[in-house]
């Protein structure tokens, strides 16, 4: 579950950024996973951090988990961002005495599909759910409905993983996507296909 104090228990790199996992749930017909913070701090997509010991992967389904009650055989997993999409946290949100200093994240993003219904979404597995309100959006809302300061990562993780979200092509743009601060930096780079497209099982990925 996200929090912006770091813990022992993080992975943040000399330049001060915490490794994190990124979620977006997609279901058939292009919609993805928005989710209300408990916290106030507005709606965002599942993350979380990533602990020692543990791969983006294994993190990946361990916010699954404590964040939306989903497991491995809920979920297929098609696609990972290629590198770490990094973002910095404004100064007002920097805890300046923690040690580690933890300035931003870097975020590495997974694109899931959902299998079941959505009777298998729970937020009851951890003592302090993470969101207490979710709702099906279209695809590129979440880069407008996010805190300011994560609207660049959002932006640039949709716009890798929606070449494989829809084979025929993401959808446009929207009207409001006109702002330079919104739109995805164009790169050669490519998401990676993670095997074929079939559900995931125990283990898989690690």
């Amino acid at each position: 579950m996200q929090d912006l104090t770091p813990t022992t228990s993080d992975l943040i790199d000399a330049q001060g950024f915490r490794a994190n996992v990124g979620i977006v749930l997609i279901r058939d017909g292009g919609e993805v996973f928005l989710g209300s913070r408990s916290d106030g701090r507005g709606w965002q997509f599942p993350q979380g951090g990533v602990q020692r010991e543990e791969s983006p992967e294994e993190a990946l389904f361990r916010e699954l988990h404590e964040e939306i009650g989903l497991g491995p055989e809920d979920v297929e997993l098609i696609a990972t961002t290629r590198d770490w999409l990094r973002y910095r946290l404004p100064r007002q949100y920097v805890r300046r005495r923690a040690r580690p200093l933890c300035i931003g994240q870097k975020q590495r993003w997974f694109l899931l599909r959902m299998l079941g219904d959505d009777g298998r979404l729970r937020f009851d597995t951890t003592q302090r759910p993470e969101f207490d309100d979710w709702r099906w959006v279209d695809y590129w809302s979440p880069v407008r409905e996010v805190i300011f300061f994560k609207r660049i990562v959002y932006a640039r993780a949709l716009d890798e993983l929606g070449r494989l979200a829809f084979p025929a092509g993401p959808p446009a743009y929207p009207e409001w996507w006109s702002d330079d601060v919104l739109k995805p930096r164009s790169s050669s780079r490519r998401s990676r296909p993670v095997g074929r497209r079939r559900p995931v099982t125990e283990g898989a990925g690690e």
